[in-house]
């Protein structure tokens, strides 16, 4: 697999990437990229991923690619629960296969 590259929105005042706010990882923002189970366009140039990482954990990132090939600018990312995640798995159901080919994977 290519290497990829993410760089992180900083929170002011902590100083830390905000995705931290959330309990999300880096690790666990790379994984869903690279294999996300939806991957559609936001706002203003944005794209939300939304997918499982390895440890079960539903996520969704919002990120904008860079103009370099693997490389994204990371929002933000938080945890999937409730409604959103139910809407998730049945999009997902009704649309096999499991996994869409990652922008950066």
């Amino acid at each position: 697999m290519a290497p990829v590259r993410l760089r992180f929105h900083i929170d002011r005042r902590s100083g830390e990437p905000h995705i931290y706010e959330h309990g999300v990882g880096e690790d666990e923002v790379e994984e869903v990229l690279r294999r996300p189970g939806e991957d559609r366009p936001g706002s203003e140039g944005a794209r939300v991923a939304i997918g499982q990482t390895s440890t079960g954990r539903y996520l969704r990132v919002i990120y904008v690619p860079d103009p370099e090939p693997q490389s994204a600018f990371v929002v933000t990312a938080y945890e999937l629960r409730g409604r959103p995640l139910a809407a998730y798995r049945r999009r997902r159901k009704d649309n096999e296969p499991e996994q869409v080919p990652g922008r950066l994977g």
